[in-house]
């Protein structure tokens, strides 16, 4: 791999431990999706009632498809195309639909990486620190609507992204997560810290973590297994590129728990940052898409040290959404090396190029472009509709199906466990869940989010 020379059937790279790649796999899945759309959707649905429906459909349903798509990748120790292909040739397409939406994903997440740059700078020069929300909402305004401002911030975290995956998997991805991890969550404990010491903290902790069952809805529950799936990354390619560079002797079982702990763990953390703070100043939990970028440095411009908070929290937004855009970039930079053999710096930088050039339309959505729509949507929310409300879902439905109907029963017991090496003793319900409960779940993501369905 390092010399690009990444051929199907060669000598492939590998994690170098367990842990490199449990850090890996978490920071793909760790991003923005926990850091800024789990706690919007929180406050948008209810609190504590909403948190406790996610949970039981992490542990109940992502989890378990997080250990399919693990399956899925180590079984074919090639790009996602051909892990799926190897189980069953027709299923090709799921990997370049998959493969198709994770690009589509980068060019527009690259857009959002782009500020969190800009907010870090911001900070870090006191611009957004004491202003109201009009002040806010005007520097937000003011910065999305200017293009060659966002491009300059687009180019800043794509160029970025690009050169951690040009080093390759141990070199490069492992090595740079390793550092990037523990870092997050450094910063995510102190800041947790910080805000739950806030006077009057408790009230947003107590709305956040104590369930109100009364708030359960249909659309709660629909909403709350949805960010599940969009948080783990399932569906895109990014886990089963990941586990075909997966040691044969690993327990998936494990690992597969302890990325969605870690995944968990960012997202309800995030959480402990931001309500406590939010209403210890009285603050609106439910304000949606910018809880980040109005309401919470309203938070920080009234706190003690609140600029140098501010500082660490926007840094922390850049490493969480760096990691996720790795493991965009790294799907379908495999697929090239491999098919081609065309070597990694180049394919990376080239794929960083083309997905620049993708982003431009939804880029434009907030300015020039706006008033263009196709379907009802400027271009920026049609990429995340298409990406997010069909390819991922169809993508991970028919991984399930796959898995549970496609495969032999015996043939995906000897690959989670190894060909016999480690014991899975929940082998049988997890089995259960993956052939029907899975695909019942992702069925009603993706006729909820198509308008079939009404909850």
């Amino acid at each position: 791999m390092k010399n690009g020379t990444e051929r199907t059937g060669s000598k492939r790279d590998q994690f170098g431990s367990r842990l490199g790649f449990i850090l890996s796999a978490a920071g793909a899945a760790i991003g923005l999706g926990n850091l800024w759309r789990f706690p919007y959707m929180t406050g948008t649905n209810g609190g504590g009632a909403f948190v406790l429906v996610y949970l039981l459909c992490v542990v109940l349903l992502g989890a378990s498809l997080l250990i399919a798509e693990f399956a899925i990748g180590r079984n074919g120790k090639a790009n996602a195309i051909e892990c799926y292909g190897k189980i069953n040739r027709h299923f090709r397409f799921v990997g370049y639909w998959g493969m198709l939406g994770v690009f589509l994903l980068l060019a527009f997440y690259a857009i959002i990486g782009g500020w969190t740059i800009f907010y870090t700078y911001a900070a870090f020069t006191g611009k957004i620190i004491g202003q109201n929300s009009e002040g806010l909402g005007a520097i937000f305004g003011t910065f999305v609507s200017n293009p060659g401002q966002l491009v300059v911030y687009q180019i800043m975290f794509l160029a970025v992204t690009a050169y951690i995956v040009a080093k390759g998997i141990s070199g490069g991805i492992e090595k740079y997560c390793n550092i990037l991890m523990p870092g997050l969550f450094l910063m995510l404990a102190i800041l947790a810290f910080r805000s739950l010491t806030l006077p009057g903290a408790m009230e947003g902790l107590v709305w956040y973590l104590k369930p109100d069952l009364s708030k359960i809805s249909g659309s709660v529950v629909v909403s709350a297994l949805g960010q599940a799936f969009f948080s783990l990354s399932l569906g895109c390619g990014g886990m089963v590129t990941y586990a075909s560079y997966l040691n044969k002797k690993e327990k998936l079982s494990d690992i597969s728990v302890s990325v969605a702990l870690a995944d968990t763990a960012a997202a309800v953390i995030a959480g402990l940052v931001i309500f406590p703070a939010v209403f210890a100043f009285g603050l609106e939990p439910g304000s949606g898409p910018g809880l980040l970028f109005v309401t919470l440095p309203q938070v920080f411009g009234q706190m003690p040290l609140g600029w140098l908070f501010a500082d660490v929290f926007f840094v922390l937004l850049i490493v969480a959404a760096l990691t996720s855009s790795i493991g965009m970039l790294e799907v379908v930079v495999t697929f090239v090396t491999e098919k081609t053999g065309t070597g990694r710096a180049k394919a990376a930088w080239l794929l960083t190029f083309l997905a620049f050039a993708a982003g431009i339309p939804p880029l434009m959505s907030f300015g020039s472009w706006g008033s263009f729509k196709l379907f009802g949507k400027n271009f920026f929310d049609l990429y995340d509709y298409f990406v997010s409300n069909i390819t991922f879902p169809m993508v991970g439905l028919l991984g399930a199906v796959l898995v549970g109907y496609l495969w032999r029963k015996e043939a995906v017991y000897a690959e989670v466990t190894s060909d016999g090496l480690h014991r899975f003793k929940w082998f049988g319900i997890w089995y259960f869940i993956i052939k029907y409960l899975t695909p019942v779940a992702v069925s009603v993501i993706f006729l909820q989010a198509v308008g079939v369905l009404k909850l």
